[in-house]
């Protein structure tokens, strides 16, 4: 026989009603427990460095009371304008950056927050880094030289060329001292200055054959130029885009990719003709 129909049941009014108050309680646990997780992670030390718009100095003149360039065996022009190398300045590898750090340095417009190997890729010391920094400037010193008298066409001449941007480190001055070099001993082949007069700045690694190389915090060195009195930036061609972004008023940006490419582009500029832009 089938079996009968089971009846639809009403719950017992008289039986206890299931616990109401442990939601809220479960929710609260869960609220400070996120709250302590991000009040760590405020607290906690990142793998970033805050940097900043750093020192620029002019190759043609004095740095930290001293000659940056100092050539003997030739006969040395008297510049007008300046070029001037630029710098940034980040917190050291020891230094404590946390995330509101990290916050604030990504909406400002004074600095800038970058992964601490990429600013200190080699050390893990202030004091190694500084080695490696000076042995990276010593290196670009000597080939800007070798790349400023090959372009000249004096490299056999017996001409020596000193540097001494003090405690100034790594190779993103290569291309400006190159072009330092140059402006002393020729200007720009017609007795005139190469900088038409006026201070120019830029950036960019130089090897001996006179390519020139990307460097990295641009936009900040832009800044810096800028503050200094400059109106034109060289700027190696693959960061045109990086160059761009929170460029200051009154900057012309020139790209450049080798040091023939930047005196020609320096010797159009103070003749008034046509030159690259980014």
């Amino acid at each position: 026989m089938p079996a009968a129909p089971t009846a639809p049941t009403e719950p017992d009014p008289a039986a206890p009603s299931p616990p109401t108050g442990r939601r809220p309680l479960v929710l609260a646990a869960c609220g400070a427990l996120v709250a302590a997780l991000l009040a760590v992670a405020a607290l906690a030390p990142l793998p970033y460095s805050v940097t900043h718009p750093g020192l620029t100095a002019d190759v043609l003149g004095e740095h930290a009371g001293e000659q940056v360039i100092t050539i003997t065996g030739a006969q040395v022009r008297d510049p007008e304008g300046e070029l001037r190398m630029t710098t940034i300045t980040a917190t050291g590898p020891d230094a404590t950056v946390r995330l509101s750090d990290v916050i604030s340095g990504y909406f400002a417009g004074d600095r800038a927050v970058m992964p601490r190997e990429s600013v200190y890729p080699v050390g893990d010391t202030t004091e190694e880094i500084q080695e490696h920094n000076t042995a990276q400037m010593r290196e670009s010193q000597n080939t800007a030289v070798t790349a400023a008298l090959s372009y000249l066409g004096m490299a056999g001449d017996g001409i020596e060329v000193e540097v001494d941007l003090g405690d100034v480190g790594g190779p993103s001055a290569g291309l400006l001292l190159s072009l330092g070099i140059v402006d002393l001993l020729a200007g720009d082949g017609e007795g005139g200055d190469l900088t038409g007069g006026l201070t120019i700045a830029g950036t960019g690694t130089i090897d001996a054959d006179g390519t020139v190389g990307a460097v990295g915090g641009v936009p900040l060195k832009t800044q810096a130029a800028r503050r200094d009195g400059a109106t034109v930036f060289l700027v190696p061609r693959d960061e045109c885009s990086d160059a761009t972004a929170d460029l200051p008023d009154g900057l012309r940006l020139i790209p450049v990719t080798t040091l023939e490419g930047a005196v020609d582009s320096l010797r159009a500029l103070a003749a008034g003709e046509s030159v690259p832009s980014c």
